[in-house]
């Protein structure tokens, strides 16, 4: 059986749901580098800056939607795809669509955090895993644009994207211990909204995941 071509990102790109996917993707993955830019500048106590990472990444998380719903209906016209392609590249788009939403919850409670303090070890351990997450969406970027170029190419950084999810659970893991180390230093609020901004950066990596999963059928369609 014929291999199935996914040239969506390369030499095919001349639709134009196609062209909004591409860029629906590429906004995705923007919303996971201004997050951590903020997260770093929230940690440096440059709570301005921070402010300014999180407002260009509402920005980007509306267009995100906004692609999404033009995507969904270019696509739904049907003359542009055949309709195995097109469920492909909706469901991947539905993937990365998610992931924003997570990366969006993510900034939504380091600006509630604002101004409170963080014990420096803690904002260290999530400035470090945001610096992960950015890796696992590059690697994961990476794949989606090898799935007809290069498959096998595509197959292993899909797998290294789980690898690098793995090790953010980690992290997140560690972080949470850390909560009995500086539980009587945080406000009650603060450790709240703290637990659910490490939860949301640890779903985003999870959503990678799990779109590199998917990446790895795709790819391995013979």
């Amino acid at each position: 059986m014929e291999r199935k071509s996914y040239d969506w990102f390369e030499q095919r790109r001349k639709t134009r749901g196609l062209e909004l996917a591409h860029d629906q993707i590429t906004k995705a993955f923007d919303t996971v580098t201004w997050l951590h830019k903020a997260t770093k500048s929230f940690a440096e106590k440059n709570f301005k800056e921070s402010q300014k990472y999180i407002e260009n990444l509402y920005k980007a998380e509306e267009e995100v939607d906004a692609l999404r719903t033009d995507v969904f209906l270019e696509l739904s016209k049907g003359a542009a795809l055949v309709a195995d392609y097109r469920e492909d590249l909706l469901h991947l788009v539905k993937r990365l669509d998610t992931l924003a939403d997570h990366t969006k919850d993510a900034a939504r409670c380091l600006e509630m955090l604002s101004g409170a303090e963080i014990p420096e070890e803690l904002a260290a351990k999530t400035v470090f895993m945001t610096s992960k997450l950015v890796e696992t969406a590059q690697t994961l970027r990476s794949s989606i644009e090898k799935i007809s170029s290069s498959p096998n190419e595509a197959i292993n950084q899909a797998k290294k994207v789980g690898e690098i999810e793995h090790y953010i659970d980690e992290e997140y893991l560690k972080a949470k211990s850390l909560f009995v180390k500086y539980g009587v230093e945080i406000n009650c609020g603060a450790m709240v909204i703290f637990d659910d901004l490490i939860e949301f950066i640890e779903q985003a990596a999870d959503m990678c995941a799990d779109t590199a999963d998917y990446i790895l059928v795709l790819s391995s369609r013979e």
